[in-house]
């Protein structure tokens, strides 16, 4: 059975820093794994001019940096004090959050990170959120800033569309999958896909999933008129997931991660924790 060793939690100034650390303690004791919190933070996340008082905004950013790093060390140090996770380790950066979280996650089995909440400043820009699928290299499981809390995993709900995205994102989520209570394979218009999907879509990967032992289940979902990634919220509520599996569709165009519709849609809705591969 597969298995996660490593994981790297993403801790910002958020208020869901902890909320995502408490998942990857969840995850981590499944797997009796070490689970790293790296703390770092958008390098630039705004305009710095040449002016008279710049010293004084620079003095008062760093101050500011200063208390929020404190902040999110007390946060830590609390949720580790309630979990009583022992294979914890607290790392800090003051590299940018992107690149910093990329390097560290080639050292890692799984990268957790959170969905940024406009109404809550944590520290690091939205590119952060965006790139990292490709960036990391590595599965990340997006974790939203507002969601009902279950344990993770239960009840997965696995977008394809049989292509090399998806199947990545499905062979990097095997060891959820193998200990999940069951796993709902969902197409989405498989006639886009073409001859990919075989004569029967989603038959050939429900047949892999099988022989590892998954318990799992393929429907096909297609609603005129809607788009895939609303149809995909959809039914994830229906099926009372609590984890979706899917493939980071997009491509880097001048060093600009221009999203797919589905990846944009799910990045900025998401309702459910998503594990998503490039």
């Amino acid at each position: 059975m597969s298995a996660y060793k490593t994981i790297l939690v993403h801790y910002d100034a958020g208020k869901i820093a902890p909320a995502r650390l408490e998942i990857a303690f969840e995850i981590g004791a499944q797997f009796d794994a070490h689970v790293a919190s790296l703390y770092a933070l958008s390098t630039a996340l705004g305009p710095s001019y040449a002016y008279e008082g710049a010293q004084i905004e620079r003095e008062t950013r760093q101050r500011m940096r200063i208390d929020m790093l404190a902040g999110a060390r007390r946060g830590y140090e609390e949720c580790l004090r309630r979990i009583g996770f022992e294979k914890a380790e607290w790392r800090e950066t003051k590299a940018d959050a992107l690149g910093a979280v990329a390097l560290h996650a080639r050292y890692a089995d799984l990268v957790v990170i959170g969905q940024q909440n406009p109404e809550w400043p944590s520290g690091v820009n939205k590119d952060f959120e965006r790139s990292m699928p490709i960036a990391a290299g590595r599965p990340v499981l997006f974790v939203p800033y507002a969601f009902e809390r279950r344990p993770v995993g239960r009840h997965v709900l696995v977008a394809w569309n049989a292509s090399r995205e998806a199947a990545r994102a499905l062979s990097d989520a095997l060891p959820l999958l193998e200990r999940a209570s069951h796993v709902h394979v969902v197409t989405f218009h498989p006639e886009i896909s073409g001859a990919a999907h075989g004569e029967e879509p989603g038959a050939d990967i429900a047949l892999y999933l099988t022989r590892h032992g998954v318990k799992v289940t393929v429907s096909r979902n297609d609603v005129p008129d809607v788009d895939i990634g609303s149809q995909l919220l959809s039914r994830a509520f229906d099926l009372s997931a609590d984890l979706i599996v899917m493939g980071a569709w997009g491509h880097s165009r001048l060093r600009e991660f221009v999203l797919g519709g589905v990846t944009r849609t799910l990045l900025e809705s998401m309702t459910v924790p998503v594990l998503m591969s490039h």
